[in-house]
C-alpha cells in the first residue's frame, strides 16, 4: 500500500488499473480489502482507488480533529484526479454522500450500498445489537464484541452461518477488531457527517440493497432512492449488509454496467 502522511497521521491507499478513476470507500466494520473480489474486473476499465479511513485497516488513528470528506479530497488532490466515480458501502456510503454534497463538481457518479441514515429511528433489533456491543466493550471482551458485529453485519438476521460463504468471517474478523480498538479515538476526533439536501444531488446514482440485510437498512436504501433525483435501486437477493462480500459477481456486473452507461 501507499501512504499519504499529514499532521494527523496517515492514510493508506492502493491504486490498481488504468482508465477513469473509481474510488471505493469501505464499510465501518471493514477496510479496503472488502473490495478485493471486485477489483480485477473493475481495473480492466478503470483506475481503482481504495483507501482505509482513519483508524481502519492500515491507516493511523487520527491525532486530532478530522473530516472524512476532507480526507477524500486531500487524497484525490494528491493523486491528481478531478472527477471520480464514487462507490461507498455502509458508513463509506455516507462518506460518499457527504463528499458528493460538498464537492458535486468532483463526482461523475455515485453508488451507495446500505448506507446509514442520520437520525434514523432504529428498530429494537438494532438497539439490542448496539447494547450487546457496548456491554462487551465495557467488559473488555473484544472477542465477544467482534462476534456481535459478525452476527449483525456479515451473517445478518435472515440466515444461519451455514449459509455464509466459508472464510468470510475470518476475513472480516481482523478489520472489525481494528475498528473497535480505534472507535473511541475516531469518534472523539471526527467532525461528523456533512450537511446538504439529497435533492440537490444531480449525478447518476445507484443505490444497492441486500435483501438479507437488517430491515432498517432495507428501508433506508429505499429512502435514499426516493430522495435522490433519478436514483436507481438494485436489490441483491443473496446479500446481507456487506454486498461486496456476499454477492461480488452480481455487484461487479451491476457496477460495470452502471459505470459504462
Amino acid at each position: 500500500m501507499f501512504t499519504l502522511a499529514d499532521d494527523l497521521g496517515h492514510l493508506s491507499y492502493t491504486v490498481t488499473g488504468e482508465g477513469s478513476p473509481v474510488v471505493l470507500v469501505h464499510a465501518g466494520v471493514a477496510d479496503h480489502r472488502m473490495w478485493d473480489a471486485l477489483v480485477p474486473a473493475l481495473a480492466e476499465l478503470h483506475t481503482v482507488i481504495r483507501y482505509d479511513l482513519r483508524g481502519f485497516g492500515e491507516s493511523a488513528p487520527p491525532a486530532g480533529s478530522f473530516s472524512e470528506t476532507d480526507d477524500l479530497r486531500r487524497l484525490l488532490d494528491h493523486l491528481g484526479h478531478q472527477r471520480i466515480d464514487l462507490v461507498g458501502a455502509s458508513w463509506g456510503g455516507r462518506v460518499a454522500v457527504d463528499f458528493t454534497l460538498a464537492h458535486p463538481d468532483h463526482v461523475r457518479s455515485l453508488t451507495i450500498l446500505a448506507p446509514p441514515w442520520p437520525g434514523y429511528d432504529w428498530s429494537a433489533e438494532m438497539i439490542a445489537y448496539d447494547e450487546a456491543e457496548t456491554a462487551a466493550l465495557v467488559a473488555g471482551d473484544l472477542d465477544t464484541a467482534v462476534g456481535v458485529n459478525l452476527d449483525m453485519w456479515l451473517r445478518g438476521p435472515g440466515r444461519g452461518w451455514e449459509d455464509v460463504a466459508p472464510g468470510l468471517a475470518e476475513q472480516l474478523r481482523a478489520p472489525i477488531r481494528t475498528s473497535l480498538v480505534n472507535q473511541d479515538v475516531v469518534g472523539r476526533h471526527s467532525l461528523g457527517r456533512g450537511r446538504g439536501d439529497l435533492a440537490t444531488i444531480a449525478v447518476p446514482t445507484l443505490v444497492g440493497i441486500g435483501c438479507l440485510d437488517v430491515p432498517d437498512f432495507q428501508d433506508i436504501a429505499r429512502r435514499y432512492a426516493d430522495e435522490i433525483p433519478g436514483a436507481a435501486l438494485v436489490e441483491f437477493p443473496t446479500a446481507a449488509h456487506l454486498i461486496s462480500l456476499d454477492a461480488p459477481v452480481e455487484l461487479t456486473a451491476a457496477l460495470r454496467a452502471f459505470l459504462t452507461r
